[in-house]
C-alpha cells in the first residue's frame, strides 16, 4: 500500500462551464493536486463532454497537471494531440483498446503518465500482463458517461484486488478512483489501497468548492471523516 501523500483530482466535468476560467482558478488556489478532464465521444459513453479546444483552454491557465481521461473509441488516432492540447497524463479504457500494450508505449513515448480505466463489470485480473507497464489504474466506481451517480459498493474489494496484482511487481501504480467519491467513502477508500481521488459533484455543487477539496486532501487512511 502507498504511504506517499493521496492526491486530489477534482473532475471538470462537474464544473460551470459558464463560469468555466474561475472554475479553473478555484482549483489553481485549492489544495487540489491535479485537473481530471473527461473526454466523452457519444460512442464509448451515451454522452459527449468536449474536445480539444475546451481542453487546450483549460491547459492555458491550469497551474496543475491535466490527467485526462479519454472515454473514447480508438483513442490511439488522438494521442499526440491530446499531448500537444496539455495533456500530462493520458488514461485509456481497457474496453477500447485492442493492442494495449502498444497504447501504453505510445502514451509514455509522448512523455505522458500512462494509464489504463476499467469500467465497473471489468475484472482487475485482466491487467495482469500489463500491469508493470501502467503508471495508473483508473477504477470506475459509477458508469462511466454521466456524472452524480451512485457509488458501486465492489470498488473496495476491486482496489485491494489490483493492490494485490501491482504488489513486487509495480509497487508505484497509482490507484484512482473515479465516481461517487466524497468524504463519506474517501478514507475507506484510501484504506484499501487508493491513492487519487476523483471528485466531480460533490466539489464542484459544495457551498464552499475550496473547503471541500481541503476536507478530501485531509482524510487519512482508514478514516471517514477528518
Amino acid at each position: 500500500m502507498s504511504i506517499n501523500p493521496h492526491l486530489i483530482a477534482p473532475s471538470v466535468l462537474a464544473a460551470d462551464f459558464a463560469r468555466l476560467y474561475d472554475e479553473i482558478q478555484m482549483v489553481n488556489n485549492s489544495d487540489a493536486d491535479w485537473f481530471h478532464i473527461d473526454i466523452m465521444d457519444g460512442v464509448f459513453v451515451p454522452n459527449i463532454s468536449f474536445g480539444f479546444p475546451v481542453l487546450h483552454a483549460i491547459a492555458k491557465y491550469a497551474k496543475k497537471p491535466l490527467d485526462v481521461h479519454l472515454m473514447i473509441v480508438d483513442p490511439d488516432r488522438y494521442l499526440g494531440l491530446f499531448k500537444s492540447s496539455g495533456a500530462d497524463g493520458i488514461t485509456v479504457h481497457y474496453e477500447a483498446c485492442t493492442h494495449l500494450h502498444r497504447t501504453l508505449a505510445a502514451i509514455k513515448e509522448l512523455g505522458c503518465r500512462a494509464g489504463v480505466a476499467l469500467n465497473p463489470h471489468t475484472p482487475v485480473s485482466l491487467l495482469k500482463d500489463v500491469i508493470r507497464d501502467i503508471d495508473l489504474v483508473c477504477i470506475m466506481s459509477v458508469n462511466p458517461g454521466f456524472g452524480g451517480q451512485k457509488f458501486i459498493e465492489q470498488t473496495y474489494t476491486k482496489i485491494k484486488e489490483l493492490r494485490n496484482l501491482a504488489a513486487g511487481v509495480n509497487d508505484g501504480l497509482l490507484i484512482e478512483i473515479d465516481g461517487g467519491v466524497g468524504v463519506h467513502n474517501g478514507g475507506l477508500l484510501l484504506e484499501a489501497g487508493a491513492d487519487v481521488l476523483v471528485a466531480g459533484s460533490n466539489v464542484f455543487a459544495a457551498s464552499d468548492p475550496t473547503d471541500a477539496i481541503l476536507q478530501l486532501k485531509k482524510l487519512r487512511k482508514g478514516l471517514q471523516n477528518v
